[in-house]
């Protein structure tokens, strides 16, 4: 049994994956901002934990980590405004990495995404520039640290059930359901090969895909 905390924790991916960490066994903390979102949070069977991480400092964000095994950063600023995209998608979530150094939790999984390259191309002038350039900035920072850190980049996600199975580095944009997404945490939080990678990934094509387990060991 793991303790997880899942920043992003009222998320489509994270909402997906506590069930999963629950039935076996883990106890899992998902970090909401909107007391609304409670009950939901509650009906996956993870605790509900309130909190402003834009807001928080890194002492604020460590108190919240201390006493877990693990984090996992679903968070997002959810596109749009591009300085409060900066605030949660780099600067919220370097905070937490540095938090959990400071509140000695080693383990860390980041779900980025398949793009998350120096050489992105996402041009400045595209209003998706803002997301590109936080994700690598933070992935980046993940890689400074001395973290057992893994950075996931799933593909296009789409809605579609669960398959299991999954492509590395596929061509394209890798289109994945958020289900297998959730899958891909949950196996990476305890695979030790998974740690200091990155892993991108898509559905790919059925002959092609392997077992997720199998594909990330």
């Amino acid at each position: 049994m793991s303790r997880i905390i899942v920043f992003g924790g009222h998320g489509r991916i994270a909402l997906l994956l506590a069930p999963l960490l629950v039935a076996r066994g883990d106890e899992v903390t998902a970090v909401i901002r909107n007391p609304q979102h409670i009950a939901d949070v509650e009906a996956t069977g993870a605790r509900p934990l309130v909190a402003d991480i834009e807001s928080l400092d890194v002492a604020g964000i460590a108190d919240l980590i201390r006493d877990h095994d693990a984090v996992v950063w679903s968070a997002g600023a959810g596109g749009g405004d591009a300085q409060r995209t900066y605030a949660v998608d780099r600067d919220a979530a370097i905070r937490s990495m540095d938090a959990a150094e400071v509140a000695g939790v080693r383990r860390y999984v980041m779900v980025s995404w398949i793009g998350s390259t120096a050489d992105h191309g996402v041009p400045e002038s595209d209003g998706f520039f803002a997301y590109a350039d936080a994700k690598w900035a933070a992935d980046e920072h993940l890689r400074s640290t001395d973290l057992d850190g893994t950075i996931l980049g799933p593909g296009t996600l789409t809605f579609d059930d669960p398959t299991g199975r999954i492509v590395l580095d596929p061509d394209g944009k890798g289109e994945v359901s958020r289900a297998d997404v959730a899958a891909v945490i949950a196996a990476a939080l305890v695979e030790p090969s998974t740690f200091g990678r990155t892993i991108r990934f898509g559905n790919g094509a059925a002959d092609a895909a392997l077992p997720i387990a199998e594909a990330l060991s």
